[in-house]
């Protein structure tokens, strides 16, 4: 069995690139952009940008009454469902531009399958929802945002929506031939449509979660326990981000859609570290 390119860096150890996974290559992070856009919701927050207890109305052409605010939307308890109506198994998202979520918006009404803050379902629409109120608040668009409110800060470029081809790094199929990834560029971008060389996300998650440079980690992130842990998959990749209190902490891409195996691997690594006072990138 041919082994899956992975790519992992902890603070147990030196930054590993296996099986010519490279560390400067361009690689989809799906969902684990959330944890950006939840950060930049908090940096705007702090601003005095927006509030979060806003209601989604007073940024986007909902109908009136829905009830549904930006903390709603970060915290998946906004009681929209996880995906947007009529997503196809193959490259689900390629439909679901900005035409599309306009649509989804005007009846958005009839889309909650709960009331706000009565339950807890993960909802990739509610993030493009999310997304599209938080670049209404700021003026910019998603990219824009972005680097002005969390990877500037930072000093850590390297995140995109939009790679140089010639530094995607890609999951292969039949004969070695690249497989195409999927279309995550239009609304579904806030939910799980960035790119990242691991090693700048790697700088994500030891500034966010270890460091914390732009304070509390934002409400985008899960918690089990004392960990802080995010994941992501797309068709061919998935991720996985962590960090505990003591400064340990994991990210593990790998060029496969297995993603329970990619989260037990970064739970089983976070277990074996040593603790350390700071972390290595």
């Amino acid at each position: 069995m041919r082994p899956v390119p992975t790519c992992i860096l902890s603070s147990g150890q030196a930054p590993q690139a296996l099986h010519g996974h490279a560390l400067d290559s361009y690689v989809q992070i799906g969902s684990l952009s959330k944890t950006l856009t939840g950060t930049a919701l908090a940096q705007l927050a702090t601003k005095g940008v927006v509030q979060l207890d806003a209601p989604v109305e007073q940024f986007l052409p909902v109908p009136p009454g829905t009830g549904i605010t930006l903390e709603h939307l970060a915290q998946h308890t906004s009681g929209l469902p996880r995906l947007p109506p009529r997503v196809k198994r193959r490259d689900p998202y390629a439909a679901f531009d900005h035409a599309a979520l306009q649509a989804v918006l005007q009846r958005l009404n009839t889309l909650t399958t709960a009331a706000p803050g009565q339950i807890e379902e993960y909802s990739n629409l509610g993030y493009a929802i999310l997304g599209a109120a938080l670049t209404a608040a700021a003026g910019m668009s998603y990219q824009d945002m972005l680097d002005h409110y969390v990877l500037a800060p930072l000093n850590i470029t390297e995140v995109t929506s939009t790679p140089p081809p010639d530094r995607r790094l890609h999951s292969r199929g039949l004969f070695g031939r690249p497989r195409r990834p999927w279309t995550m560029s239009g609304a579904i971008l806030p939910a799980g449509g960035l790119w990242a060389t691991p090693r700048a996300t790697a700088d994500l998650v030891t500034a966010l979660l270890v460091e914390r440079k732009l304070g509390e980690p934002a409400l985008s992130w899960q918690r089990a326990s004392t960990l802080l842990w995010h994941n992501g998959a797309t068709g061919d990749t998935s991720v996985f981000a962590g960090a505990m209190p003591d400064s340990r902490w994991v990210l593990i891409h790998r060029l496969t859609g297995q993603a329970d195996r990619t989260d037990e691997l970064g739970i089983k690594l976070l277990q074996q570290a040593a603790p350390r006072a700071c972390a290595e990138s």
